[in-house]
């Protein structure tokens, strides 16, 4: 979206929480060890963890799983947390955005047809608010790039601290 020259590679970083781990602490320490996985000069983690009433939603292992937390967040009020970190010159630097967002209600039949569309497998909370997942959504408080799973404007922040200030002329 911005013209960064970039490439993607997923790191192996296990992604259990640790006993008793706060939200942000958990999303940060995993947002800094994908940042530390990759060997290159500049490498940018990612994590986004969602919740709800005190409980993490990671990604669901399952349709059923996948299910079963849209049932869990619909009609209620969730909090996304996005860390970024960026690795550079042997240091690691991080930010963390939370956002608040309110899914509408749904049946099953709503539920289960969007699992079925296979978008929500792979993400946080099972839903993806860039994609066909807009529809449960309600409301959103904070940073539409933050619960989609980048934050861009603290990705620009680490970038300039890290000496790559973004330009819009290449």
């Amino acid at each position: 979206m911005l013209g960064i020259p970039h490439r993607v590679v997923v790191p192996d970083v296990d992604e259990t929480a640790l006993p008793g781990e706060a939200p942000d602490a958990y999303t940060v320490r995993l947002a800094r060890a994908k940042a530390r996985a990759v060997p290159a000069s500049l490498v940018l983690g990612a994590d986004t963890t969602v919740v709800s009433e005190g409980v993490m939603f990671g990604k669901p292992a399952s349709s059923d799983e996948a299910v079963d937390m849209l049932r869990r967040l619909q009609g209620r009020t969730h909090q996304v947390y996005t860390a970024v970190a960026l690795a550079h010159a042997g240091d690691v630097l991080d930010a963390l955005d939370v956002s608040a967002v309110t899914f509408r209600r749904h049946d099953d039949a709503v539920l289960r047809a969007y699992v079925a569309t296979g978008e929500p497998l792979d993400k946080a909370g099972a839903y993806a608010i860039q994609g066909q997942g807009a529809a449960l959504v309600e409301g959103i408080r904070g940073d539409f790039f933050g619960v989609m799973g980048l934050p861009v404007r603290l990705v620009l922040d680490l970038l300039a601290r890290a000496g790559y200030p973004y330009s819009f002329t290449r």
